[in-house]
């Protein structure tokens, strides 16, 4: 069966990546796995180098922060297999082998692109409005390299970007639900007020990223009309 690459961007996340690293190290459908540290100032950089010791693993560690799209972007640069699945480094619980749902949707040509979402419970039904932001997506390589330089850009913005740009095209995206898999939510990593100021930054991003690849949502629209 092909393989793919595993990019982990990491920004402070010493409570959960050892835990993901390892994760994903024993998932059946990942062989190379690279990580990029975007300029983390606790001691992720650390645990990460320590984990090279003992795994195989492709590790860049940035000095500054530059941006998750910056980093997905270095990440896709430094994969040497066709597929790339995106895996969040905040993950509290991990469902085992879940990447190979993601990759075998785009080996049995079910879509162009797969995105792992999670859901929270509201009313007893499992829902998740916000799914097209999820980090657990799987992709071929090939399509997203004409916009690598867009997604350097992007921030945080950069699962919107993703969504439009596929869109726009006409590709299709599939959208899987993972059972049981849980993320570290920022007011549990850092203090409310400064967690608080990170989801409005990150909102901001979303909605300029939106803006400034305008084009791409009206061509998504039309796609979305004409279909």
């Amino acid at each position: 069966m092909k393989k793919a690459t595993a990019i982990i961007c990491v920004f402070n996340e010493e409570e959960t990546v050892k835990n993901v690293i390892l994760s994903t190290s024993k998932e059946q459908s990942i062989d190379e796995i690279v990580i990029i540290n975007d300029g983390s100032t606790d001691k992720t950089d650390e645990i990460i180098d320590e984990l090279q010791l003992q795994l195989d693993i492709k590790v860049i560690h940035f000095k500054k922060n530059k941006g998750k799209g910056y980093a997905m972007a270095i990440g896709v640069e430094n994969a040497t297999n066709d597929m790339v699945v995106f895996i969040d480094a905040d993950q509290t619980s991990i469902t085992p082998d879940y990447t190979k749902q993601l990759v075998d949707s785009l080996l049995n040509n079910e879509c162009d692109m797969v995105l792992g979402y999670s859901t929270v419970n509201i009313l007893s039904k499992d829902v998740n409005p916000l799914k097209i932001l999820t980090g657990e997506r799987a992709l071929f390589k090939k399509d997203i390299i004409p916009i690598l330089d867009k997604i350097k850009e992007s921030r945080f913005g950069v699962e919107t970007l993703l969504y439009f740009y596929y869109i726009s095209l006409g590709k299709s995206i599939k959208f899987l639900m993972i059972e049981g898999l849980k993320h570290r939510d920022k007011y549990k990593k850092t203090a409310f007020t400064q967690a608080t100021t990170n989801y409005i930054s990150e909102g901001w991003e979303i909605v300029n990223t939106a803006l400034k690849h305008y084009d791409l949502v009206i061509k998504s629209i039309q796609k979305s009309i004409i279909s």
